[in-house]
């Protein structure tokens, strides 16, 4: 990954919330954020659960077609 498009992506995260920097001179350090991580997970979570459960309906119709779901 080129260092421009890598350095994209940390801007996208920082202006998240999920990673903080921080400059010393012409070195920038980052450092993840955890509570605002635990609030992701936390979302990812449910939206986890709901694609587990949508995806097990699909797999019983693939698997057994004369199922309704």
């Amino acid at each position: 990954m080129a260092l421009p498009s890598f350095m994209q992506h940390l801007d996208v995260l920082q202006a998240a919330g999920l990673v903080t920097s921080h400059k010393t001179g012409r070195t920038r350090t980052y450092q993840l954020a955890a509570p605002a991580l635990d609030t992701a997970s936390a979302w990812l979570g449910t939206h986890r659960n709901h694609w587990h459960r949508r995806l097990d309906q699909l797999d019983a119709l693939l698997t057994d077609p004369t199922t309704n779901p």
